[in-house]
């Protein structure tokens, strides 16, 4: 599980990018690179990880359900998931 502070370091920075998103839009569109500059470093939709909702994990992360490999399939398992079960041929 990742640290407090990693998730919640992640968390900051998805709310400075919906802040300034409609800013660095404009920036772009007039072509203002020095503007761009200014703004505040982790507002770049770049710099925010896609982390796992329940462990806060980083890496092996599924987009559909922003859970983990392992938090995926413990689920999974159990019954948790709609519509998915352990493959069995």
């Amino acid at each position: 599980m990742a640290t407090k502070a990693v998730i919640a370091r992640n968390l900051k920075r998805i709310k400075l990018v919906e802040k300034y998103r409609e800013k660095r839009q404009a920036l772009k569109e007039a072509g203002d690179y020095v503007g761009l500059q200014k703004l505040p470093k982790n507002s770049c939709p770049v710099r925010v990880r896609n982390r796992c909702r329940v462990t806060g994990r980083g890496r092996g992360v599924y987009r559909k359900f922003m859970l983990c490999r392992n938090v995926l399939r413990q689920m999974a398992l159990e019954g948790k998931i709609p519509g998915m079960r352990k493959a069995s041929w």
